[in-house]
């Protein structure tokens, strides 16, 4: 019961920084890598790419993958395959947003070589930016496209446990479902609009969970909490 009250407290706690974490990572780069000659950008800038890159790649990793681990041993006992579901979605989402931003990362001996060479070959050297902003960009939304589904699973198993508002887990679903559609959109053709109004509703869910499970915690007497073996998959007779 002890637990049933901390756990989803710390959640929420988690939740908010895997949230700052990525967002305010991903302000730092964007605002580098945005403008027109951006390779000179970044060489100038170098020290704001390596800390939106150890936000996006090391402290939102940790938080993130801790998010489905904290809720496990809550979640599992009525709704197993949810929450497995929900962490292997997690994990795969983690990965691949990792992997953009190691293409963020690759940007900086780029635009040292670019500043280094000059006016020679100076367009080969922005080719090659252009696709690696390009590669991060796809590995972002392919990211997003795995996290909504884990989401969406994560709901899920809320709703079907009972511990949020029905209203809340049904404000859940849509968000999550707003932001797959976004992303999708996003990966045909980049709308600035669309990628706006994709994230706000998802967004503004899990910052409302996050502070509800702070203030509130969920009500505990619907699961019964098992403690985590060092094999999560065999049962608990």
């Amino acid at each position: 019961m002890h637990n049933n009250r901390k756990i989803p407290r710390i959640f929420g706690i988690v939740f908010i920084s895997t949230f700052l974490s990525y967002g305010i990572g991903k302000g730092l780069i964007d605002s580098i890598i945005t403008v027109p000659d951006f390779l000179a950008n970044i060489y100038a800038n170098q020290v704001q790419i390596i800390v939106g890159v150890i936000l996006m790649a090391l402290v939102h990793t940790f938080t993130n993958i801790a998010l489905p681990i904290l809720m496990l041993p809550i979640l599992k006992p009525k709704t197993q395959y949810l929450a497995y579901g929900y962490l292997s979605a997690a994990i795969a989402a983690t990965l691949i947003l990792v992997v953009g931003t190691l293409f963020s990362l690759l940007l900086l001996p780029l635009s040292e070589a670019y500043a280094k060479a000059g006016f020679i070959m100076t367009s080969n050297f922005e080719t090659m930016g252009d696709l690696l902003k390009k590669a991060g960009f796809y590995s972002y939304h392919i990211g997003m496209v795995l996290w909504s589904i884990g989401g969406l699973l994560f709901v899920s198993a809320l709703y079907k446990s009972k511990l949020i508002p029905p209203a809340m887990s049904a404000w859940g679903i849509i968000g999550y479902i707003t932001l797959v559609l976004g992303s999708v959109l996003e990966i045909y053709e980049h709308r600035v609009i669309v990628e706006i109004i994709s994230v706000i509703p998802g967004g503004l869910f899990e910052i409302t969970l996050s502070i509800l499970f702070i203030v509130k915690g969920f009500n505990s007497s619907k699961l019964e909490v098992m403690p985590l073996k060092a094999d999560p998959f065999i049962e608990v007779k």
